[in-house]
């Protein structure tokens, strides 16, 4: 029988404190996947001089857990992680480190200490803004309005096992052009539930244009602009921060 092998030197310093982290991903880097965030957090980290914590074993990875990251192509206001550090930190100084360390496209919008819960359960829905280019903002309207009227919009993505057909209609709980932008292009606004499979911006689109024959000209810029839980009224999301900072209080 093989001798089972332990690892060597001392086991790592344990974590002593957990930071919930908000960024957002704007401009040329809304391209970047989570696996090229996840490359440039590690090396801001290490920039930042952040204490990290680390898992045991033989190839110990620094402890960072990501949240129902946006689809690449988008932007975002609200993307979120965790971290577990050895040390004791500041989470504003931390913040302004780190937001340092980080492309200038990659924002580091606010850390918390975390309370207690988990932050993936208080992720229910997301908030997303797109700009329809090169549409008339009326057939844009009247595209929603049929969307809208039906019950279930079908669309088909293919996944690692293969392609899969879901409903888009029923996780959108609120749908609707919110006005114009400074070059005429029509704003939509759209609150979606998260589900399994996750109903993403071209989903939606791609079955409204399969329900309405409406397609926009050109692909829309698409920014996610909150994700949370849904407020009561199911028209919009709350921040899902809030809980941590009236658990642990300002400053931590």
């Amino acid at each position: 029988m093989a001798r089972q092998r332990t690892p060597e030197g001392p086991p790592p310093p344990p974590a002593v404190q957990k930071l919930r982290i908000r960024y957002a991903k704007r401009g040329r880097l809304r391209f970047s996947s989570t696996r090229d965030f996840s490359r440039a957090l590690e090396r801001a980290l290490r920039r930042a001089g952040v204490p990290m914590a680390y898992s045991a074993g033989f190839h110990p990875h620094p402890l960072i857990s990501y949240a129902n990251a946006a689809p690449t192509g988008t932007a975002s206001e609200a993307e979120y992680f965790e971290i577990r550090v050895a040390e004791r930190v500041d989470p504003e100084a931390l913040r302004a480190a780190l937001d340092e360390a980080l492309p200038q496209d990659l924002a580091v919008v606010e850390v918390v200490e975390a309370g207690p819960g988990s932050l993936a359960d208080r992720l229910e829905a997301s908030e997303w803004r797109l700009v329809v280019r090169g549409a008339d903002p009326a057939e844009v309207e009247r595209a929603v309005t049929a969307y809208l009227a039906v019950d279930r919009a079908e669309t088909t993505r293919t996944f690692k096992r293969g392609p899969k057909t879901f409903d888009t209609r029923e996780p959108v709980l609120r749908m609707q052009v919110t006005g114009v932008d400074d070059d005429g292009c029509a704003i939509l606004r759209m609150v979606v539930r998260h589900t399994t499979p996750s109903v993403r911006p071209d989903d939606i689109l791609t079955a409204l244009h399969a329900v309405t024959g409406f397609g926009p000209p050109v692909p829309p810029l698409v920014t996610r602009m909150a994700q949370g839980l849904l407020t009561a009224d199911a028209d919009g999301v709350a921040d899902p921060l809030a809980t941590d900072r009236e658990a642990v209080g300002p400053g931590g």
